[in-house]
């Protein structure tokens, strides 16, 4: 078997495997590469000794069985034999599922989550969305502290298990989506910087020095990048990847990085015959992101709509700190030009930046299958200080309203795992790190964090507890029981009607006609023969739909058609799907 690794600056470089030392050959043809011949099969543990440094894993490690900072190991991916056949699932049409392994059952495994899809076919979602799989120290995390891009985090199961849990999906008509980062690794197990140029101080991030996109040695980074994408969509047969926050991906160069990635992307769907797709992270409300790259975007499929969760979050819940205070002062009208426009910040003033923000979307060329929608996620949880779900305080009628907007509007809609019955479990933010002074570095940064805005340090749950990452596990029980099992009912019934009626996964934004009443509370849009109406207040609200005799085709409470007037009645905290047909 041949071993290689890019190592440009290195003078020597040694592979250690089985007990022994190679050294290692520049390879003439490819100027950084080193490489040797040794005997190998799957499981085949092996590390790399630069300028007699100490043996550290492959930067391209497809398997990190003692965890980032141990040996890796030879992966044969021809030695799974897949059962399902699978022709793929694209986006348009979908509803989006995230999910977390390491919390989504009490065991935190792949093959365990997979014992759970069938509760996701019954729902009716069409994809779902796993959180980062890349190793990272300990056992528990979010995951977005990964390294070894190519490789899966071993207390999951390792490489074998997603593809068992890739394969159970497909079998299940379930698509699945990766979240991969390459905006930053680590910082405990990133051991790239001693093989090469990976980062750059041209740029800065959150997270420090940049990754190299357009420094130096950034051919090979770029590549390093772009292979890791396409291994997880060919090795493990995924349907898209989504790619976090985007905007930290500091590139210069005429041909952008996520272009480039987008390109080569089109090309495997093509090479693989089944649709593959990129969905990103972005703050920036650039349309150019999602814009057809024949056009002159960057050619993502899709991107994470935040601007929709944040007006839908502030009228459902009068928050308006940090940056929600634009959202909250714009009240339902800042909802309707996100429903009909896709951004909130189009050009307008963020009084949270202290500039002006995004461009305008042209609503009548891109589609809204593009821009997905959302009610609550892992960030917009687990970023709160008590990791608290709109559960913990909105009664389940505003719950049911929240649903009604996100499942039966123009965008791609996402759930957050156990939104769907109401979990009462709160998703909190939650590490395992080894090294003693990371830990305490992150314990005590998030207490900061939040003292700063009011909270006292011991309401703050500790990331390092291990309790704080069992609160955070779904409570498997709750669905059969009530009230979650009546709000279980109404999410498999919304997303069944967004499946039975063409009108509702239309992807024109420029077809969506909203109304609304400030004082009353009310809000309403119409999607061809399709009427969807929210009352947010407490009190009856009578809001005209336009047309007489509409029916009825879902509601949270019992409620009357229109009449002759074409007037409805909605009780307070409640929600109805009609038809004109």
């Amino acid at each position: 078997m041949q071993f290689e690794v890019w190592a440009p600056q290195a003078d020597r470089l040694t592979l250690h495997r089985a007990g022994a030392a190679h050294a290692m050959e520049r390879d003439p043809g490819r100027p950084g590469w080193w490489t040797a011949q040794a005997e190998a099969s799957d499981g085949t543990r092996y590390g790399f000794a630069v300028d007699d440094g100490p043996v550290r894993p492959d930067p391209r490690s497809r398997r990190q069985p003692d965890g980032p900072d141990g040996l890796s190991a030879v992966v044969d991916h021809g030695r799974y034999d897949w059962r399902a056949e699978w022709a793929g699932r694209g986006l348009p049409g979908a509803v989006l599922y995230e999910l977390h392994i390491g919390t989504y059952t009490p065991e935190g495994t792949l093959d365990a989550a997979a014992e759970r899809l069938g509760h996701l076919v019954e729902l009716g979602v069409t994809h779902v969305e796993l959180m980062p799989l890349c190793p990272f120290p300990g056992t528990h995390g979010w995951g977005y502290e990964g390294v070894s891009l190519w490789a899966v985090h071993e207390p999951y199961g390792g490489p074998e298990a997603l593809k068992r849990f890739v394969d159970a999906a497909h079998g299940l008509g379930l698509g699945v989506v990766l979240d991969v980062v390459h905006n930053h690794l680590g910082p405990s197990g990133n051991h790239l910087p001693v093989f090469g140029p990976y980062f750059t101080e041209r740029h800065h991030t959150p997270w420090g020095a940049a990754v190299n996109l357009d420094a130096p040695g950034s051919d090979e980074v770029r590549t390093y990048f772009l292979d890791s994408a396409l291994a997880w969509l060919r090795d493990y047969r995924l349907d898209g990847l989504r790619l976090d926050a985007v905007h930290a991906l500091k590139d210069t160069r005429a041909l952008h990085f996520l272009e480039e990635l987008s390109a080569a992307v089109d090309t495997l769907a093509e090479e693989v015959d089944r649709p593959l797709f990129l969905i990103a992270e972005s703050d920036l409300n650039d349309p150019r992101l999602i814009t057809p790259r024949e056009r002159g975007g960057l050619g993502l499929h899709a991107q994470w709509n935040d601007d929709f969760h944040h007006t839908l979050h502030t009228t459902l819940t009068g928050e308006s700190q940090g940056y929600y205070e634009d959202f909250a002062r714009a009240g339902l009208a800042g909802l309707a030009k996100t429903l009909t426009g896709g951004y909130f910040h189009d050009g307008s003033y963020s009084s949270f930046r202290e500039r002006r923000h995004g461009r305008p979307l042209d609503r009548t060329s891109v589609s809204a299958h593009r821009l997905l929608g959302y009610t609550q996620t892992h960030d917009q949880i687990g970023n709160r200080a008590q990791g608290d779900r709109l559960a913990a305080t909105l009664s389940p009628g505003l719950l049911a309203c929240a649903a009604t907007l996100t499942l039966a509007g123009p965008f791609t809609p996402m759930l957050f795992m156990g939104e769907e019955w109401a979990a009462s479990t709160p998703w909190q933010f939650f590490t395992d790190h080894t090294d003693p002074e990371l830990a305490e570095a992150v314990r005590r940064g998030r207490r900061r964090e939040f003292a700063a805005h009011g909270w006292a340090e011991e309401d703050v749950p500790d990331p390092q507890d291990p309790a704080t990452r069992d609160r955070s596990c779904l409570d498997w029980a709750e669905p059969a029981r009530e009230p979650h099992a009546r709000m279980l009912a109404w999410y498999r019934a919304l997303i069944a009607l967004r499946r039975a009626f063409p009108d509702l996964s239309d992807p024109d934004l420029s077809d969506v006609k909203v109304a609304y009443d400030e004082e009353a509370g009310w809000f309403g849009f119409r999607r061809g023969d399709v009427r969807v109406a929210v009352n947010l207040g407490k009190e009856t609200a009578t809001i005209p739909v336009g047309v007489p005799h509409a029916r009825v085709l879902a509601s949270w409470d019992p409620v009357e058609a229109p009449g002759a007037d074409g007037v409805l009645a909605l009780g307070g905290e409640s929600c109805v799907v009609l038809t004109v047909a």
